[in-house]
């Protein structure tokens, strides 16, 4: 931790709780980035997928606004899950982060950086956060951990 280079802790002491707790803070990051996925989600599920199939279309033009309507529903209502519970988390992370990558140059980045605005602040952010999951994994607190494997 105190390699070449690194600052040192005020307190050395807290060397071990501040290691030992890395993967409970990595843990806490991956759900509560898959719980916002679902609560985002859980708006579109109300509204519909025809008014967002219809929003995608003629706010955003985007070529066949049905299969982006229900891939984007789709993949936040599941990937949500499994970003919660830490199954297939590499893929999961790394498919949201693309769509992140989508609604920000389509639909946030010409609105300019502001997220009150409509701007792309937030979905910068989620997007680089589901990158950094996508290249951590699931971790210790995940079922890719209990079954061994991950994408």
């Amino acid at each position: 931790m105190n390699g070449k280079g690194e600052p040192k802790l005020i307190f050395p002491g807290l060397a071990g709780f501040y290691e030992s707790m890395l993967p409970v803070a990595a843990t806490l990051v991956r759900v509560v980035v898959g719980i916002m996925f679902l609560m985002h989600d859980w708006a579109k599920f109300k509204a519909g997928a025809a008014r967002i199939a219809s929003n995608f279309g003629t706010n955003y033009g985007l070529p066949m606004p049905d299969l982006f309507a229900y891939t984007a529903m789709g993949l936040e209502l599941v990937g949500g899950v499994c970003l919660i519970i830490g199954l297939f988390t590499r893929f999961f992370a790394a498919a949201l982060a693309v769509e992140m990558g989508i609604a920000l140059i389509v639909a946030h980045l010409p609105k300019g950086y502001s997220v009150g605005a409509g701007g792309y602040e937030y979905v910068l952010l989620i997007g680089v956060v589901l990158l950094a999951i996508a290249m951590r994994g699931g971790g210790p607190y995940s079922v890719d951990r209990m079954i061994g494997k991950e994408l």
